[in-house]
């Protein structure tokens, strides 16, 4: 197999429909859990083109699926390479496994050409970055970053299996997951392909954006309580809790907006839920995600005095929970800058900065070392369905750049060695 048949865009788009076959959806729809059949199916796939790439491949202690191409000299500090393999419940082929192909593709390149690196390269397939199983994003990443919480281990699946059950099923010593940790000074950075997740770059006619940060994100499930009552009762007697949350949840999309700021209601639970009864109480989440932390945080606050002014007025009272909080994750400047020359490289002379709504692997990744991210174009914004799709010719400009990003890394690094060695 020659190298042009392995790391070509079109390769790389087959590879992508070939672990969409690894489902445990029927009809042709897609899902790949953590710790399931089809996550230790595609990990060994994954580590096959690892391996075919000219890396030495293993399995963490997490799941996450590694592969290392070494420099001229064994041992030499790493760059990251990645993105993840597992899905949503009926998702698109590409959110994911498009970045996870594309390292792997950038490496053989680099691997077939002979040139001896000044460090290490490493590709990780990251395990859970989505969170469908255990209801907790990011759980390989974190393993990866050192930041795992042993609080996760009793987390439950729908079918009742605890996270350290499945672990050990899995055939993971719950009891090594420290192991997975990557000690800060061993690597480089970290670089991540995505598709964009969102309209901005089809609107713009480009193929590919710089990633500047992503969105650092606040979860919380609210509750509005009144009083349950026949749906007879006169409107001045009501205390009604789903007409309340009804209120605060159009104020928060107008708040949200007025700060450009991304806040969504997904998930509504009434009680009790009968036709002829007026809602006693309503359970609603709120993600809540802004460029800057701070901001975020302000907006939240406006938010809480919103819930209190609108129950007061319809006498009755909220409270709330914070499920899940992660900080914004700022690109450094340096990767955000060799993946810019990397875009430039494929004929875009002007490229496009971009902040990432969406959560990725790389913001647990940001905890031990520098990231940057290189975005795809996807059709009409359109991710976690299964109509993603992105076109070959797009694909062959993100390998194109992505290798073109880690060479300028590559340079860089033999330059300052042959500056240190004359001084």
């Amino acid at each position: 197999m020659t190298v042009l048949e392995t790391t070509s865009a079109r390769s790389i788009l087959d590879r992508c429909d070939e672990l969409a076959t690894y489902s445990s959806l029927p009809d042709g729809l897609i899902q790949r859990v953590y710790l399931s059949k089809e996550h230790a199916e595609v990990n060994a796939i994954a580590a096959e083109w690892m391996q075919q790439a000219g890396m030495t491949t293993w399995q963490d202690a997490a799941g996450n699926q590694c592969g290392r191409l070494e420099g001229a000299v064994p041992g030499l500090p790493a760059l990251l390479l990645g993105s993840h393999l597992d899905t949503v419940p009926s998702a698109g082929k590409y959110d994911g496994i498009l970045g996870v192909l594309t390292a792997i593709a950038v490496v053989e390149r680099i691997y077939a050409s002979g040139r001896a690196l000044p460090f290490a390269i490493e590709v990780v397939a990251f395990a859970d970055e989505e969170g469908t199983r255990f209801g907790r994003a990011l759980l390989g990443s974190r393993a990866l970053a050192g930041t795992w919480d042993d609080a996760w281990w009793e987390l439950q699946g729908e079918d009742g299996v605890t996270l350290r059950d499945a672990f050990t099923a899995w055939g993971l010593d719950p009891a090594a997951i420290g192991e997975a940790a990557r000690n800060p000074g061993d690597l480089l950075g970290y670089l991540e392909a995505h598709i964009e997740q969102g309209p901005y770059l089809e609107d713009e006619n480009k193929a590919l954006g710089i990633v500047s940060s992503i969105a650092g994100a606040r979860r919380f499930l609210v509750t509005v309580v009144g009083r349950a009552g026949h749906s007879g009762t006169p409107y001045e007697r009501r205390r009604d809790a789903l007409a309340g949350a009804a209120d605060a949840i159009i104020a928060i999309e107008r708040i949200a907006r007025s700060a450009q700021l991304i806040a969504t209601v997904g998930h509504l639970e009434v009680f009790p839920d009968a036709v002829n009864v007026i809602p006693g109480k309503v359970e609603f989440s709120l993600d809540l995600r802004g460029e800057y932390d701070s901001e975020r945080d302000r907006i939240w606050t406006v938010i809480q005095d919103m819930l209190s002014d609108i129950c007061r007025q319809r006498r009755l009272r909220w409270e709330s929970v914070e499920t899940h909080s992660a900080p914004a994750a700022v690109c450094s400047a340096r990767l955000r800058g060799v993946i810019a020359e990397g875009i430039r490289s494929t004929g875009d002379q002007r490229p496009m900065s971009l902040f990432s709504k969406a959560g990725h692997d790389a913001m647990a990744v940001a905890e031990i070392t520098e990231i940057g991210m290189l975005f795809v174009r996807c059709e009409g914004g359109v991710s976690h369905n299964p109509a993603e799709h992105v076109t070959e010719d797009d694909v062959a400009k993100t390998i194109d750049a992505f290798e073109r990003a880690v060479l300028a890394l590559v340079d860089a690094a033999e330059r300052e060695a042959a500056d240190g060695a004359r001084a």
